[in-house]
């Protein structure tokens, strides 16, 4: 059983777990509240940017010198939230296997959303500082250096982040062979050593003028380009993509990941995410549209549930169906 409503509802009903449990040991009873089940905010409501506030993502994004704005028009909050009860519910499946008995899987959206915040929380232990909000940018712990991390290009943007140290230095070699061949590079981007180099030791300026080499470089190309040559050169640079972007994208058509669903009482044709996963068994397909309000009710009253047509007649004229 998978539930949402606030903590004590079900228990209002007669369906909490401590009386289900009764009827069903097996029974995972999986709720998914703002705060959780317990606690002095359990019984507070709260939308999907409430709580992208309280888990402390949304002081981190955006500008710096703007109020914090919130990630985007979806609710991300209450998304990861659905996957941490889908994956509370698969853990306490796995378990009853072995046990025999279900259990209660409590689920707040609150700590979905503070698990996505990066290591703000860490930052903020071991520094005692806050984490900034630096927009495109990316600000180094300990160190003046903001690194960018979205670049325009051509056509649009791309994302890439500067790696330094034993961790990015090969590839920072193969990135100044690039701006070499493409005739950007000069003595002092290439007398870095990209091994050694520590921003905690760098100022702003510093970090300015490296960053302004491959902006020179991702500017001068389009996002299928540098996709391309990034390939091929082992460099992390990838595009932002737009939706014509995901909807025309090669790989999605090759997968066949986009479905076209026919609505008839609309007159077009619309097209459709198609699956979540590839099963060979059990393929997932879209195999009609969603279907109106009441428009199966026929098949299901009468085939599947056996009411007279004299009884939903009664049912209408009640208000009931």
């Amino acid at each position: 059983m998978v539930e949402s409503f606030r903590p004590g509802y079900m228990d209002e009903l007669g369906l909490g777990y401590a009386e289900m449990e009764k009827l069903n040991p097996r029974l995972i009873l999986t709720s998914i509240s703002p705060f959780g089940q317990s606690g002095p905010y359990r019984d507070y409501q709260a939308t999907d940017l409430v709580l992208w506030g309280m888990g402390g993502l949304l002081y981190v994004t955006g500008d710096p010198d703007r109020p914090p704005m919130h990630v985007s028009h979806i609710p991300l909050g209450y998304l990861m939230a659905g996957m941490d009860g889908a994956s509370g519910t698969v853990i306490a499946l796995y378990w009853r296997r072995f046990s025999g008995r279900g259990q209660v899987v409590d689920v707040s959206i609150q700590d979905s959303v503070i698990k996505t915040a990066w290591m703000i929380h860490e930052f903020y232990s071991v520094t005692g500082k806050e984490f900034p909000r630096s927009s495109s940018k990316y600000s180094v712990p300990a160190s003046p250096v903001q690194l960018q991390l979205v670049w325009p290009c051509k056509d649009g943007y791309v994302l890439y982040m500067l790696y330094t140290g034993a961790f990015g230095a090969e590839e920072d070699k193969r990135l100044v062979k690039w701006l070499e061949e493409e005739g950007l590079a000069d003595e002092y981007i290439r007398g870095i050593d990209w091994a050694k180099l520590d921003w905690r030791d760098k100022k702003r300026e510093d970090g300015e003028r490296i960053m302004s080499y491959l902006g020179r470089l991702f500017k001068s190309k389009t996002k299928a380009e540098l996709l391309d040559e990034g390939y091929k050169r082992d460099i992390l640079v990838q595009p932002v993509a737009t939706p014509k972007d995901i909807l025309d994208h090669p790989q999605f058509k090759a997968t066949r990941y986009w479905q076209e669903v026919e609505h008839d009482d609309l007159g077009v044709t619309l097209r459709y995410p198609g699956r979540v996963c590839l099963a060979s068994e059990t393929p997932l397909r879209i195999w009609r549209r969603a279907p109106l309000i009441g428009e199966h009710n026929l098949d299901i009253y009468e085939k599947e549930m056996g009411i007279s047509r004299q009884q939903l007649v009664a049912l209408a004229e009640a208000g009931v169906i």
